[in-house]
């Protein structure tokens, strides 16, 4: 329920303005630049709204705050119907910003953890292997829904879908007891992060938000630039767009890697691992050129597949499961924010250098791995996740 309700914010949220920017731009007489930047506020306003929404998932669970953001998404996105003026579109997307903050992927893990506790993983990458296709869904279909009955039926439409498919199925989520926190496995639970000083647990927590942070960056500017970059590569417009399309199916594949392959391997192994496949997409592209394309875009898939596992697991590893919404949107929110500006920072860099700026993204990758390795420098975290 949880994976099919995803599909659908993502599908109606994130991807949305890649389809309708342009339209919306010409309608309210601004740029599709414009729209991206009211699409940026969105996420600027989730970043301050996760750690809130997370506190409530801790303390009711997932189902109200889930079904609560159907609501604002369904009235944000009537709101961006019904714009006339480019501050209309700034307000709406300021509204879709409540709900991302409060229905995306943080909200949902925080959930099936609030639900089942240290045994959460093999949920969160289920959650993941549906919303995977969300640009796989929400492209075609708002492209379709566009040419049918123009951006603005478009955006009723989605509206509509939250109120008739995402809203039930988040009703019918399990409800959290609010006296018994947390009640699978309990002990272990409170044991994930005992063996850690205070210090510690900070230095911990900062270097994951910097994993975090980097590893957004990367994945939003790939997204914004990839067609773009396969051109200033070599690759025809028509190859460039080919190549692109690998994106999402490559993304399900490394977290059915994750879910097949690596569901027994330590957290910070397969983060590891994730973390260098941009890396070393690009270093085959710039040894091997146009004909290493396609294998620098499956690769950068791959590896983002699976950190978005990563990022749902890691601190329930770390940190254990109390607290863990709270917790979890506020090491996301230096990744909103940099989130917000990757678009247009990577943007400026393509721009100057051409497939030199993928030398920047190389190096977040590697410092991120970086960041990994000092993360399981503490012994008892490797050994904890090893016996479980």
């Amino acid at each position: 329920m949880l994976g099919i309700a995803q599909t659908l914010a993502w599908a109606s949220s994130y991807y949305l303005p890649a389809v309708l920017a342009g339209g919306i731009g010409r309608d309210v007489g601004s740029s599709s630049a414009t729209v991206f930047g009211a699409f940026s506020v969105a996420l600027l306003v989730a970043a301050a709204v996760g750690p809130v929404a997370g506190r409530l998932i801790d303390r009711l669970g997932g189902r109200p705050v889930l079904v609560a953001s159907n609501l604002v998404f369904a009235a944000g996105l009537v709101a961006l119907s019904q714009s006339h003026q480019t501050v209309h579109v700034f307000v709406a997307w300021a509204v879709m910003g409540l709900a991302m903050g409060s229905g995306l992927y943080e909200a949902a893990f925080a959930s099936v953890v609030r639900l089942h506790g240290q045994d959460a993983r093999r949920a969160i990458t289920g959650i993941t292997l549906f919303a995977g296709f969300a640009s796989t869904v929400g492209w075609p279909l708002s492209a379709y829904l566009e040419s049918a009955v123009g951006w603005r039926g478009a955006c009723l439409t989605w509206a509509a879908l939250h109120l008739v498919i995402g809203l039930p199925l988040n009703a019918l989520l399990p409800s959290a007891s609010r006296s018994e926190a947390y009640p699978a496995a309990a002990g272990a639970l409170r044991e994930a992060g005992a063996g850690l000083s205070a210090a510690q647990q900070r230095r911990a927590a900062y270097l994951m938000a910097f994993v975090f942070a980097a590893t957004w960056f990367t994945s939003t500017a790939m997204a914004a630039h990839l067609p773009a970059l396969l051109q200033a590569a070599g690759a025809s417009l028509a190859a460039a767009v080919g190549i692109a399309a690998l994106v999402g199916p490559a993304q399900v594949g490394g977290r059915l890697i994750e879910f097949a392959f690596l569901k027994h391997a330590h957290p910070l192994l397969a983060a590891r691992l994730a973390t260098l496949a941009h890396p070393l997409g690009v270093l085959l592209l710039a040894i091997f050129g146009t004909s290493a394309a396609a294998v620098f875009a499956v690769l950068h898939s791959l590896g983002n597949g699976i950190l978005t596992i990563a990022i749902g697991t890691l601190p329930l590893l770390i940190f254990g499961a109390e607290g863990y919404g709270q917790r979890q949107g506020m090491l996301m929110v230096p990744a909103r924010i940099v989130q917000a500006g990757a678009p247009f920072l990577f943007g400026v860099a393509v721009e100057r250098w051409g497939t030199d700026a993928l030398w920047i993204s190389a190096l977040l990758g590697v410092a991120s791995s970086a960041a990994l390795v000092a993360m399981s420098g503490a012994g008892r975290w490797w050994a904890r996740g090893n016996r479980g």
